[in-house]
């Protein structure tokens, strides 16, 4: 267990070094989000016509979707690679920011498709905090 002091604040936090349970399960859940991302990256740089679809209905420029392909697929392999785990998920957050703001903004289905990027944000996280103890110093859980 590493402990941590802020003798400053008069505050105590402990980060407690994840379980081999906590660890696996971290990668599992980092590895299914980091599977459905690389899928939609790939589909995006393939430039489907599914894709060129639900872009066009989205508003964007055709030309825009390889973009989006590659800045996901690199946003990825900093999130999949661990000295980078941390960037790349704040990356991985701002992209899909931006995926929840376009959904507001063409008034997509609430639950279905704008809170859809904030679920998988929520995966992101969860998985790296179970996985990675400079996550859980940076967020720890705190009992009242």
């Amino acid at each position: 267990m590493t402990t941590h002091s802020a003798a400053n604040h008069g505050t105590h936090t402990q980060a407690e070094t994840p379980g081999r349970g906590a660890h696996i399960a971290g990668l599992i859940v980092s590895g299914l989000v980091v599977l459905f991302l690389l899928f939609d990256s790939v589909i995006h740089l393939m430039n489907t016509s599914q894709v060129q679809e639900a872009m066009a209905d989205l508003g964007f420029d055709p030309g825009l979707n390889r973009v989006f392909g590659i800045v996901l697929l690199v946003c990825l392999v900093l999130y999949v690679v661990p000295p980078t785990a941390i960037l790349g998920a704040v990356l991985l957050t701002g992209y899909l920011g931006g995926a929840v703001a376009t959904n507001l903004l063409t008034e997509q289905p609430i639950a279905s498709t704008t809170l859809f990027p904030i679920y998988t944000g929520i995966f992101v996280w969860g998985g790296l905090w179970l996985r990675d103890n400079g996550v859980r110093d940076i967020m720890p859980l705190r009992r009242a």
